[in-house]
């Protein structure tokens, strides 16, 4: 999937980063290469006919057959004997031409089996080690500008880029997802058989990132029933498909058009404002929303005490404002979302108090 219109799809496949061409198109292209080499020493055999003799005819006529017979034997080195070159001119061609012309043309007989062989098994070593290692991974469905940010935000966040499955049917978001280190599935994600090629019964998390709200929502479904436990975040455009895609499976809905639309409006009212917002929303300067653990030092005071600005509390998989009657005092068990320098980690305690235990561990 992409959230690009107009991009075909293709069949279902794993290609991992730097991927070369496939084994069988080169391997034809290797044969079509020798092919010509055959024909062109034919040829060339064929019309300095006059230059050679045939110890097995008496009347020393080269004919078309005898030219590739000659060609054959000559670059496959066999060489019987039996039709020589006798004249100065054959000879020299023989020695300039058709010599260079043996020696590549077993380069790439040689040369193309053991590469296709080496190519093939190294491949298949490559997937099935990958399909091992696979598990409690990030699917992205959609490589396009929505998905590359997802992506590069879960990087940033020190999610290893060998936990990210890229589905999308597009040759081009292939290409970019691999030129950023990505394994990708070439596919539809509304299928079964792709996603469960991604493995996504296995995975921790999916993003969905499609242009299309009708899209994503069949894909949601579909990674529901495969995974009922894995954590989906879906991007729709419309506001009105946010309940559609809750009701489909997804955890977390984001409204791309209206939040762009928020941020356009409160930028025309609030210059000032609209900047702090973009700040917020641009990874790795400034402020940055961040999540993180309840330090012990922590419990049982107010969360605007905090040297973090906390903004919410998670408290028994609720989001509570920290105005909020219910986090009046922050308990065991509490995460805080809060805003910090983007230069801390997200899940770190603050600077000077990383050697603390959080509330969690002393549960």
């Amino acid at each position: 999937m992409d959230d690009r219109p107009g991009v075909p799809s293709t069949s279902t496949r794993i290609a991992l980063p730097d991927v070369v061409r496939s084994p069988g198109r080169q391997l034809a292209r290797r044969l079509l290469a020798a092919l010509s080499i055959l024909v062109g020493t034919a040829l060339l055999v064929w019309f300095d006919r006059d230059g050679y003799v045939d110890g097995n005819d008496p009347t020393n006529t080269i004919s078309v057959i005898d030219s590739i017979y000659y060609t054959t034997v000559t670059l496959s080195t066999t060489g019987y004997g039996d039709i020589a070159p006798v004249s100065d001119q054959a000879r020299l061609i023989n020695a300039f031409v058709i010599t260079p012309a043996r020696i590549a043309f077993l380069v790439l007989l040689i040369g193309t089996t053991l590469e296709v062989l080496a190519s093939q098994g190294r491949e298949t070593f490559r997937v099935a080690r990958w399909r091992k290692k696979m598990g409690e991974h990030v699917v992205v469905v959609g490589y396009g500008t929505k998905g590359r940010s997802a992506v590069e935000t879960l990087v940033s966040n020190g999610h290893d880029r060998e936990s990210i499955i890229v589905v999308d049917p597009s040759a081009l978001a292939k290409e970019e997802a691999h030129r950023d280190g990505l394994a990708v599935i070439t596919g539809d994600a509304t299928r079964r058989e792709v996603l469960r090629s991604a493995r996504v019964q296995l995975a921790t998390h999916v993003i969905i990132t499609t242009d299309s709200d009708a899209s994503n929502v069949l894909s949601t479904l579909t990674v529901r029933q495969l995974n009922p436990d894995v954590w989906i975040v879906a991007a729709v455009r419309e506001q009105e498909n946010v309940p559609l895609m809750r009701q489909s499976g997804a955890n977390s809905v984001i409204t791309s058009s209206d939040a762009v639309g928020r941020l356009l409006g409160l930028s025309s009212m609030s210059p000032m404002l609209g900047s702090v917002m973009e700040d917020l929303l641009t990874y790795g300067e400034g402020l940055e929303v961040a999540e993180r653990d309840l330090l012990v030092s922590e419990v049982g005071k107010p969360p605007q005490s905090l040297p973090d600005q906390v903004i919410a509390v998670v408290r028994d998989e609720q989001v509570y404002r920290y105005f909020d009657p219910v986090v009046t005092l922050l308990a065991r068990g509490d995460r805080l979302i809060v805003v910090r320098p983007a230069k801390e980690l997200p899940w770190a305690p603050r600077p000077g108090t990383h050697g603390e235990d959080t509330a969690s561990d002393q549960d």
